[in-house]
C-alpha cells in the first residue's frame, strides 16, 4: 500500500492519480470514507477496518462510499484485486493506518496556497476550511505523520519538489 498523506490542498490527489498511473494500482479516497465534516479521525477507523485489515489479511478490501450530498453512507465499493493499492487523502497514513504503507508520502504546501487551491476544487468548502484544518493539526500532530514518511514533497510553486 502507498499512502499518500497530507493537509488538504497539498496536492495528494494529483500525486496519487499519476503514482496509481504509473503502478496500475486501484486507488482510494479517503474523501469516500469521512463521515461529514467531523470524521477525519473516524475515517482513519473506516480505512483500518474496511481497506487496510482486509488486504493485510489477503482478503478483498470494500468500503462504503460517504454520501456528502445525502451526509450518509452510501453503497459499497469492492476493490479490485491488485499487488499494490494506493490510499490517499487526509489521514492515509495515520495510525495505525500508516502502520500498513510500504511507503507513507507526505504532501504539503504553504497554507495560503492550499487554502487557495481547496476552495477553487470547491468553493463549498469554505464555511468547513478552518474546521476541518483544526482536526488535520490535532491529528498530524498526534500521530507525528509528516515525521513518518518516506518520501515528502512541497507542492507550492506548483511542482513536486522532494
Amino acid at each position: 500500500m502507498v499512502a499518500i498523506d497530507g493537509p488538504s490542498g497539498a496536492g495528494k490527489t494529483t500525486l496519487a492519480r499519476d503514482v496509481a498511473a504509473e503502478l496500475a494500482a486501484p486507488t482510494i479516497h479517503m474523501d469516500d470514507l469521512y463521515p461529514g465534516w467531523d470524521g477525519l479521525r473516524a475515517a482513519v477507523g473506516l480505512a483500518e477496518k474496511w481497506v487496510v485489515g482486509p488486504l493485510c489479511a489477503g482478503r478483498p478490501a470494500r468500503y462504503r462510499r460517504w454520501d456528502w450530498a445525502a451526509s450518509a453512507f452510501a453503497g459499497w465499493v469492492q476493490l479490485p484485486a491488485s499487488d499494490v493499492v494506493v490510499l490517499e487523502g487526509c489521514g492515509s497514513g495515520a495510525l495505525p493506518v500508516g502502520r500498513a504503507a510500504s511507503t507513507l508520502v507526505w504532501v504539503d504546501a504553504e497554507a495560503a496556497v492550499r487554502r487557495a487551491r481547496g476552495l477553487a476544487r470547491d468553493a463549498a468548502y469554505e464555511p468547513f476550511w478552518a474546521r476541518w484544518a483544526a482536526q488535520e493539526r490535532e491529528l498530524y500532530a498526534a500521530d507525528r505523520t509528516a515525521e513518518r514518511a518516506h518520501l515528502r514533497f512541497d507542492t507550492t510553486a506548483d511542482g513536486l519538489t522532494p
